[in-house]
């Protein structure tokens, strides 16, 4: 698929994608709300009467709060999903995994507030605090996936260091409780439990992300292991909302869409350091295929589709593909439909703004889209305030190039007819 716009075209289109980003972004409010949640959590497994107290009981964020590419749900009633990492420096001798997750649910039992927010039964890895269930406020709109997990003395340092410099991500590993395993509740040597490593995940995407503009290399603001909140993205982030939330509109309540941490892990690899949210889409979405290898399972006795996690190269994303084939059509199901639609959308440049939003909310849902042309509405009146907006003759495109636009009255919302 290639870029069939003009260059005005191509300005205004881009101008639109990081509207579109913006509006799907996670608010400063719900940020810091989910940051003061999790933090007050850390706070009570740390009290100095908590049998975790002599370990330091840390949480910090994994997934997309990580990453910077949390985006709002489709249904405004629909949580967020925040993703957490309570890390204990050692543990006792003769905790299994049985014993280090009842540890860390007993101590959240002990605060009413806690009690009545934890998830019952308890998941596979995560004890799950649902704070919706307990609040009307929109800020609380969200639940919490708490992944207990052992580290050794110095991680972090090394996180810390391996966050601002070169040092080796596979050094980042921890070492987390799985229910399913057959040494759950009996082995005690955390070095012999399930091996995982989001943070050095994280610092694997921020590394495919940062770009060079001008000669300085930009990173994101949250290149670091607890992030801060974010008014502007890079590229790639701005990418992987943008692909999640097409995700969303096509399997809407669907089990077996695509997962984010393929889409994500695809894109990244895909990602080729365009500094143009635009180009970058459409090389992602291009080449995301590419990155999808097939490898023969000993496990299944045959080839399997295969995508690799860059932190551990035994580790198959796709692993539920083979037990529910549905899940692999739909990811393709899914590829194909970007891809028409990303060609639709260059087509509808040609018709005008109008036509250009219709087709933008077919694909990424109205009420957001609204948001994002409103938003860009704002911006082109900002510019011609500023004498900086200019109408290109022979398309009418309003941009940086051409004629200079003089004032009158631009409504911002391209919503209304």
């Amino acid at each position: 698929m290639k870029l069939t716009l003009n260059k005005e075209q191509k300005s205004q289109f881009r101008e639109i994608l990081e509207c579109l980003g913006e509006s799907l972004d996670i608010s400063r409010t719900q940020f810091e709300a989910a940051v003061s949640s999790y933090n007050a959590v850390g706070n009570h497994l740390s009290e100095i009467n908590s049998n975790l107290h002599p370990y330091f009981p840390t949480i910090l964020p994994q997934g997309s709060f990580l990453l910077g590419t949390m985006i709002q749900p489709i249904n405004p009633d629909d949580d967020l999903d925040i993703d957490l990492v309570c890390q204990l420096t050692g543990k006792k001798e003769e905790w299994t995994q049985f014993d280090l997750k009842k540890e860390v649910g007993d101590q959240l039992k002990k605060k009413k507030v806690y009690a009545e927010l934890l998830a019952q039964p308890d998941g596979r890895r995560c004890w799950t605090l649902k704070y919706r269930e307990s609040s009307e406020n929109y800020k609380n709109k969200y639940h919490m996936d708490i992944l207990p997990a052992i580290v050794d003395h110095g991680y972090h340092i090394l996180l810390e260091k391996a966050y601002s410099s070169n040092e080796p991500i596979d050094k980042l590993a921890i070492r987390i409780t799985d229910k399913k395993r057959g040494d759950y509740k009996s082995e005690t040597s955390h070095l012999n439990w399930l091996k995982c490593n989001p943070f050095g995940y994280g610092k694997w995407f921020f590394d495919r992300a940062s770009i060079t503009v001008s000669g300085v290399k930009l990173f994101s603001e949250s290149v670091k292991p607890v992030p801060q909140y974010q008014d502007e993205k890079l590229p790639l982030q701005r990418i992987v909302q943008i692909l999640k939330r097409h995700r969303d509109m096509l399997f809407n309540g669907d089990d077996d869409k695509p997962i984010s941490i393929i889409i994500t892990t695809l894109a990244a690899r895909a990602y080729n350091k365009e500094v143009d949210v635009l180009e970058g889409l459409v090389n992602v979405v291009a080449r995301m295929e590419q990155y999808i290898q097939v490898r023969f399972s000993i496990e299944h006795g045959k080839l399997i589709k295969w995508v690799e996690n860059p932190v551990n190269s035994a580790e198959n994303f796709a692993d539920k593909w083979h037990e529910t084939p549905r899940k692999e059509k739909n990811f393709f199901l899914w590829l194909s439909k970007v891809k028409s639609d990303l060609a639709a959308l260059q087509e509808s440049s040609n018709s005008g703004l109008y036509s250009l939003q219709k087709s933008f909310s077919l694909s990424f849902g109205q009420s957001v889209v609204n948001e994002a042309f409103t938003q860009y509405g704002n911006k082109m009146r900002s510019k011609r305030d500023s004498g900086l907006l200019k109408m290109e003759k022979s398309t009418g495109i309003l941009g940086g190039i051409g004629m200079s636009v003089k004032q009158h009255n631009f409504e911002g919302n391209l919503g209304k007819e």
